[in-house]
């Protein structure tokens, strides 16, 4: 299934549905962060991934980091809230969502780094780089709310 990303474009379809979703800032001894591929948009992204009836927010981007890297994380912090209306995001089988994403800090705590089949790619990337990626630019707001190393989480 392939997906479309809108922000503030008129030509946007309208929304049909609403998710809850929690993305993660995992990063490495070397300050690196973890990015992975998409394979749906062939885009750069953060792990994460919308929530299950059976999950806290906290866990459900423990288990979308397990689900699309293999990593085992522990949530560390906050990073902020992403909850802009302009922000719609279309897939191929018709769902047209709008998506309330609480982004997380996390550490590694074990696993091995593994492609799953929502990506074809996994690294961990220096921020220096970051901007050199093709990546939607709500996902690159995320990492600089986090490199802000901001004294209150980003509320949006």
């Amino acid at each position: 299934m392939s997906r479309t990303e809108y922000y503030d474009d008129p030509e946007a379809p309208e929304p049909n549905s609403m998710v809850v979703a929690a993305s993660a800032v995992v990063t490495d001894e070397q300050g690196r962060i973890l990015l992975q591929r998409r394979r749906d948009n062939d885009l750069w992204a953060l792990p994460g991934g919308g929530m299950e009836m059976t999950d806290s927010l906290p866990g459900t981007a423990v288990r979308e980091v397990k689900e699309e890297t293999g990593l085992d994380v522990e949530i560390t912090g906050l990073v902020g809230t992403c909850t802009d209306p302009r922000h719609v995001i279309a897939y191929s089988d018709g769902e047209v969502r709008r998506q309330f994403n609480v982004c997380f800090t996390a550490h590694v705590t074990g696993g091995e780094l593994a492609i799953s089949d929502e990506s074809t790619e996994l690294r961990f990337i220096h921020p220096d780089e970051i901007t050199e990626l093709p990546m939607h630019h709500t996902q690159e707001l995320r990492i600089r709310h986090f490199l802000e190393r901001r004294e209150h989480p980003y509320l949006g």
